[in-house]
């Protein structure tokens, strides 16, 4: 019966989310004048750039922070789920939801920074605090913060921890009664570890060790697919089939194509969710523009790429995608029909790495929650009280049902990012004069360089005066 409350709930939910994601999309790229592609090489520079003070944090380790949390079992199983439940035509959907999500990541990272505040340790903010000064209303910003703590701490992180111990389900040693157990409960332990303060060396070696693995996956893909160029015709000729078959899209619209391309690229790139935000005011940058270009870059980095390697390297293997082999299953059928037994178990090291820093990400995402809502650091006791509820939620998820955590996380989702969008286009307009100041100073050959007044914004802010 919860079940399938939950699954009727996400099914509604779902409707109006495609709705606002759409059309507040293609909203901001016509009045950015499709910066998503037009300022490309701005991205480059921007995410280049270092800050004046080398303990500042730059725009290069604020988008390695969201993209930690945007890289990872998301781009693996989300995809493969996408592809066996939807179909090959969920990959045109992808992408779409990336390049035009791309520009709802620009206006929120933008607005982060322009309302972000001023702390101890440097600068911090996000969508509860342009929210709480655009509304006036703290309560609102409170509600949001709240469910972004259940969304990361407990939807996201949840189910990254089955999608781990999920990758182990094709090995002989497998035992559906205990394995989840076991790995559930390493993963808990080490996270619980990192938060408590003794993971510092981890999450070094892992800051180290992920963009190595990543770029490794990527490689791992692309070999893949030229080895079976030659499906790479049909491929293509799938994809843009499916994608446009509307008598099977709204025969069954909940389980198309579009519903799980849009559903999953937005799980994996998370473009106006409303979470990369909190890491984008973190960053030290000369102007807000700057920053919230290097978070469209982390949406192609997200989706255009590793997304489109793993759908790719499943689609050429010559596996079919059922909703028998959904998940990690698929993947793993793919790698080994291609490179032997070679391949499940690199994408088992790939899923571990992932799920971790997608854990850490998402933490780190709650921790700037719960100061949020305190209006200040959190106490020690009330951090250890955390850290044990979301070190056992883990341990949790390795254990339930796949389709019931899809379908919570996706709820939860759904409920962040229909209270963020309508919010940041409210105050779109100050991002959109924001970016019209930065390509001014741009074309006269300056470093552009921000100021509040510029953009006639009506309260005061801790920055920019």
């Amino acid at each position: 019966m919860i079940d399938k409350i939950i699954g009727y709930t996400n099914d509604y939910l779902s409707y109006a989310l495609i709705i606002v994601l759409i059309l507040s999309g293609l909203y901001f790229t016509f009045r950015t004048k499709f910066a998503q592609f037009r300022l490309f090489g701005e991205q480059i520079r921007s995410v280049t750039e270092k800050p004046k003070d080398k303990k500042s944090v730059s725009s290069f380790q604020a988008l390695m922070v969201s993209t930690a949390s945007r890289v990872g079992t998301g781009n693996i199983i989300g995809v493969s789920t996408a592809l066996c439940m939807g179909g090959f035509g969920s990959v045109f959907w992808m992408w779409i939801i990336a390049i035009i999500g791309a520009s709802s990541a620009f206006i929120e990272s933008t607005l982060a920074q322009i309302y972000k505040k001023k702390g101890k340790d440097g600068c911090y903010g996000g969508p509860a605090y342009y929210i709480e000064a655009a509304t006036k209303k703290r309560w609102l910003a409170v509600i949001f913060s709240v469910i972004l703590i259940l969304t990361y701490g407990v939807g996201f992180n949840m189910l990254a921890s089955y999608n781990l111990q999920s990758t182990f389900s094709g090995y002989d040693f497998y035992d559906i009664n205990i394995t989840p157990w076991i790995i559930g409960g390493i993963t808990a332990a080490l996270v619980a570890f990192c938060l408590f303060g003794g993971g510092k060396r981890i999450i070094k070696a892992t800051s180290l060790i992920v963009p190595i693995m990543g770029l490794a996956y990527i490689l791992i893909a692309l070999f893949i697919t030229v080895m079976n160029a030659n499906a790479l015709p049909s491929i293509f000729k799938r994809i843009f089939t499916e994608a446009f078959d509307f008598s099977a899209i709204f025969g069954g619209f909940t389980g198309s194509c579009l519903m799980y391309g849009i559903k999953r690229g937005l799980f994996s790139n998370e473009a106006g969710v409303g979470s990369a935000p909190n890491a984008s005011s973190a960053a030290e940058v000369s102007h807000p523009a700057k920053q919230g270009l290097v978070q469209v870059l982390s949406v192609f980095i997200d989706t255009l790429l590793v997304c489109s390697a793993t759908a790719f390297m499943c689609m050429s293997s010559g596996v079919e995608a059922s909703a028998k082999n959904s998940g990690a299953q698929y993947v793993q059928q793919s790698l080994q029909k291609t490179l032997g037994d070679f391949g499940p178990i690199f994408i088992t090291v790939a899923m571990v790495l992932f799920a971790f820093t997608t854990l850490i990400g998402n933490l780190f995402y709650v921790d700037k929650a719960f100061n949020h809502i305190l209006k200040r650091e959190p106490s020690k006791v009330f951090k250890t009280v955390y850290y044990i509820i979301a070190s056992a939620l883990i341990l949790i998820g390795a254990l339930l049902e796949a389709n019931t955590l899809w379908n919570i996380s996706d709820i939860l989702m759904a409920c962040m990012t229909l209270i963020n969008m309508p919010i940041i286009i409210y105050l779109g307009k100050y991002a959109f004069k924001a970016l019209d100041d930065y390509t001014k100073q741009r074309k006269a050959g300056k470093d552009p360089v921000f100021k509040a007044k510029d953009i006639d914004l009506p309260v005061e802010t801790d920055y920019w005066n």
